[in-house]
This record gives C-alpha cells, sequence and structure tokens, in this order.
C-alpha cells in the first residue's frame, strides 16, 4: 500500500517506520525534559538531591535515543545537516521537542526536505 510519503516521493522508501518512531522519541524526550525540570527544581530549590540522582541518568538515556532515531530518520529522510542538528538539539529545550516534531512530521509527510 502506497503512503503520502511514497507518492511525493516515487522510488523511495517508506518512512513511516523511522518517522513513527522519532515521533514516540520526540515526546518521551520532550516529557523526560519536563521531569528532568522538575527534578532539578527539587534539587537545588529544596535541597532534594536523590530524585535527580535517579533521574538524571534516566533522562540521558532517552536522549540518546532520540539522538539515534532522529539521526535514522535524517539520513533516510535527506535532511540537510543544519536541520539535522537543529532537531537533535531541540531535545534539550524544554516544550521545544513538541513543537519540531510537529514541524518534521508535517514535512517529512509532504516529501520536503528539512
Amino acid at each position: 500500500m502506497s503512503t503520502s510519503t511514497d507518492a511525493a516521493r516515487p522510488g523511495a522508501p517508506s518512512l513511516t517506520g523511522p518517522l513513527t518512531r522519532f515521533r514516540v522519541s520526540a515526546y518521551v524526550t520532550g516529557v523526560g525534559l519536563l521531569g528532568l525540570c522538575f527534578v532539578m527544581v527539587l534539587r537545588y530549590a529544596f535541597d532534594t538531591p536523590g530524585p535527580s540522582a535517579v533521574y538524571s541518568p534516566i533522562h540521558g538515556v532517552l536522549y540518546m535515543i532520540y539522538l539515534v532515531l532522529t539521526i535514522d530518520l535524517a539520513i533516510k529522510a535527506r535532511f540537510s545537516i543544519k536541520g539535522t542538528v537543529l532537531v537533535l538539539l531541540a531535545g534539550c529545550v524544554p516544550f521545544v521537542s513538541f513543537l519540531v516534531e510537529r514541524r518534521v512530521t508535517h514535512r517529512v509527510q509532504a516529501g520536503q526536505k528539512l
């Protein structure tokens, strides 16, 4: 069955799988970053380092997964280097990963370069 991505770029491999994995990882990273902000407030404002000591490494692993899945999508969708770096950095700023995920999804589904 043909998807809108296949119709936009004849002969191109389907990007449904990589795009879905990227979208899930972007949401998980965004929520994870908000959780990290919360535990950092607990650590520095309320002098409670316990939650930060547990959660920070978890967030680090989630971000590394986001990096790998973003690079996978970038290679398959042929993102520019600048576009790829900007999407990678979006996982570092609270709420930005949600916005970038929507933009990347629309552009990939339309067959546009990033």
